[in-house]
């Protein structure tokens, strides 16, 4: 059984960012940067096997999981997240690292690169591009919109299949176990600010000149897509590819926008190789 990641801490900006250490014997760090509204555990299916090339660092962004909430909605921007970045990394002293973004993870990555390729060693993107599909960004918002507490974990688990269906129902639960609290009444409720439910500009303000931070991209990066992604079609995803030159497009056929969870071994085989080329 693999050992299990240790609950860590590191103050960013104000804020206490929590993030989970996988551990390792690998001298070079990744940090791990989850999409809007998921958490540290996005990363769970592939970190452990990871461990013989990076020690991952899974962090929760400010907002979400068990970070501080933002005093003011207004702070929750790109800008404010890539700063929180650059700060974690300055103080973990932590050299060169891999960065491994998927969806608004993926869109402060790629800046944090841009802005500081001498402090980044390669870039992994998952499902994440300066284009998203308007349909598929409508249904990300739809969702983080309905409910937030639930009666049960059955409850959460339909309700999560029936908008996500490129994952199964086993799997759906296995994340949301960790991914949900209760609450005073018995009740199971999600573990981002449920201001995110009125709008978020941390996502929809990250397009802005988000053409111009892609183009900017100098360090290795590979681009993981999932092929049946309602977010980032194929056309999108080879339109960053071929403009960005230091961008290698990978398409996993199966995976929707979560490509780690949704096909974790064909994601590994991937990301290996990449790192196996890198580092």
């Amino acid at each position: 059984m693999a050992e299990a990641p240790v609950d860590r801490t590191v103050s960013a900006n104000g804020l206490s960012l929590h993030y989970l250490d996988w551990g390792g014997p690998a001298a070079t760090r990744a940090i791990a940067l989850h999409g809007f509204a998921l958490n540290c555990h996005s990363w769970d299916e592939v970190a452990p096997r990871l461990r013989p090339r990076v020690r991952v660092l899974a962090f929760d962004q400010r907002g979400h999981g068990l970070s501080d909430r933002a005093s003011r909605v207004e702070d929750y921007t790109r800008e404010n997240m890539v700063a929180d970045i650059e700060r974690a990394v300055a103080a973990l002293g932590l050299v060169r690292p891999v960065v491994i973004g998927h969806s608004m993870g993926g869109m402060n990555a790629m800046t944090f690169a841009a802005r500081n390729p001498a402090l980044v060693r390669a870039l992994v993107l998952v499902d994440v591009g300066p284009e998203v599909s308007v349909d598929g960004a409508r249904e990300v918002s739809s969702f983080v919109a309905g409910p937030y507490a639930l009666d049960t974990l059955d409850d959460w688990v339909e309700h999560t299949y029936r908008y996500y269906p490129w994952r199964s129902k086993e799997r759906i639960r296995a994340r949301l176990e960790v991914s949900l609290r209760e609450t005073a009444d018995g009740k199971l409720e999600k573990q981002y600010d449920e201001r995110f439910r009125q709008g978020f500009g941390g996502v929809s303000d990250a397009r802005d000149a988000l053409a111009d931070v892609a183009r900017d991209l100098c360090v290795p990066t590979l681009l993981v897509h999932g092929e049946a992604s309602p977010v980032l079609t194929r056309e999108m995803a080879e339109r960053f590819a071929k403009a960005a030159p230091s961008v290698e497009l990978v398409s996993i056929p199966g995976a929707g926008h979560s490509v780690a969870g949704d096909k974790p071994e064909e994601f590994l085989k991937v990301v290996e190789a990449f790192l196996d080329s890198v580092l």
